[in-house]
């Protein structure tokens, strides 16, 4: 299945980290341990498109892949805050998890289709105006099959 994460609504390159400042701000997917496809902090919109293989497990949804994290029964896709440096350097400082196995079993069967992909929208600015994390939910996650 092919899961495109849309952003929208960024909070902008600088935030402070307990007191300190971080004025290089980026967001991107995980990938095993490591950010990828980075986009700063205050762009307009982003995409990331990753590949996730659904598995039946006697009935019960499974998945796997490069970008997907957790526990079997928990499995889930980051979305990584960090700090980039001048160096080239991130240094991460939150994360925004979206939960796989929390998503409709009819909806993933209808993304896994040839042609198709579930699409996550979400608005990466939380309620204090600081970057998003925790487990994505509504209002801020919308998810459809395109």
């Amino acid at each position: 299945m092919q899961l495109e994460i849309r952003g929208h609504h960024f909070p902008g390159r600088s935030w402070a980290l307990d007191g300190e400042p971080c004025h290089n701000v980026h967001i991107g997917v995980q990938i095993r341990r490591d950010p990828s496809e980075l986009v700063p902090g205050n762009a307009s919109e982003a995409s990331w498109l990753v590949d996730v293989i659904v598995v039946d497990r006697d009935g019960t949804l499974d998945f796997k892949g490069p970008a997907v994290q957790g526990r079997v029964g928990e499995r889930f896709v980051y979305l990584t805050w960090g700090n980039v440096g001048d160096d080239g350097s991130f240094a991460m400082f939150r994360r925004a998890k979206l939960m796989l196995g929390h998503i409709e079993p009819s909806m993933i069967e209808r993304a896994d289709a040839a042609g198709r992909r579930l699409v996550a929208t979400v608005d990466l600015t939380d309620e204090c105006g600081g970057p998003r994390c925790a487990r994505l939910k509504a209002p801020a996650l919308a998810l459809t099959v395109e």
